[in-house]
């Protein structure tokens, strides 16, 4: 008959640890089988915007000159109606220049850029395209809001950003997002790692920095399916004319994760009015309150 060898209390508890937690299939399949329930859920309601723009930009005095393009964004709907919200700085490229501006003496009157949005449409899983208009931006957030020119047939897939969840550094946490043409526009999903939770002036979380499919607008989720937030563009307030144009892409700015707290709240300041979307086209923006 075979006897068990036991193991001294502290090397058998270390042995469990590393059986638990430690890397392998068990739990390598287990986080697989999370993130799928997540990409299921709510994968129907990441978009694809397609925007035509017009830029014109001048610089040192030396007259205007510009030209059209074309592009396309994550962005998420987060209403039965099908308003919709995405990363500002992905549909409009002055929020970057904007900063560019400032650092080289926009008082002076050196550098300008103004883009106008001449085309926008949200493009549906299945293919079909609906024609939007822009009707809330929010240049501190990083926020822009959009809506269909007409009601949709039937309710949209939405997520609802009131059933929020949170998370804490190294939490891993799920992003949604759909690729682009070469790709076939199909939804992808992407592990993050939280680095950082910064709590003041505001709560933001900060996603570490591997390599993954994740961009602007894409919406962000907790391993139980909650939503934790959206991917956007955070700037630094108050940089030195001294730093160089290189120092934008340094710690003047950085990629985070915004709370669906704070989207509800800028978003519940969306009007029904007519004109909306002519305000907003023309720059028209509305801050939240607090800090």
């Amino acid at each position: 008959m075979k006897t068990m060898r036991i193991l001294p209390g502290p090397l058998a508890a270390a042995v469990l640890a590393l059986l638990a937690y430690g890397p392998g299939p068990a739990r390598g399949d287990e986080l697989a089988r999370q993130g799928r329930a997540v990409f299921e859920q709510h994968h129907p309601a990441v978009v694809t915007l397609q925007l035509a723009m017009k830029t014109r930009f001048s610089f040192g005095g030396r007259g205007e000159s510009g030209g059209e393009s074309r592009s396309e964004a994550t962005a998420t709907v987060i209403s039965p109606e099908g308003l919709t919200v995405t990363s500002l700085s992905s549909i409009d490229p002055s929020a970057m220049f904007g900063r560019i501006g400032a650092m080289l003496g926009e008082d002076d009157g050196q550098f300008r850029m103004e883009s106008e949005i001449t085309d926008l449409k949200i493009l549906l899983p299945d293919g079909t395209d609906l024609p939007a208009e822009i009707v809330l931006r929010d240049r501190d957030l990083d926020l822009a809001f959009l809506r269909p020119k007409n009601p949709p047939a039937q309710p949209m897939p939405w997520v609802d950003l009131r059933k929020a969840g949170t998370a804490e550094v190294l939490d891993p946490v799920v992003t949604l997002t759909r690729l682009g043409r070469a790709a076939g526009r199909a939804h992808a999903a992407s592990f993050e790692r939280i680095a950082a939770v910064v709590r003041r002036p505001r709560l933001f979380y900060v996603p570490g920095d591997t390599i993954t499919t994740t961009t602007l607008g894409s919406p962000v989720f907790t391993l139980d399916g909650q939503v934790l937030g959206l991917c956007v563009m955070r700037r630094a307030t108050g940089a030195s004319r001294a730093l160089s144009v290189l120092a934008i892409q340094g710690d003047d700015q950085t990629g985070i994760i915004l709370p669906a707290a704070d989207i509800v709240k800028v978003a519940q300041q969306v009007r029904t009015g007519p004109g909306d979307a002519e305000k907003a086209q023309s720059g028209g923006e509305t801050r939240p309150s607090g800090p």
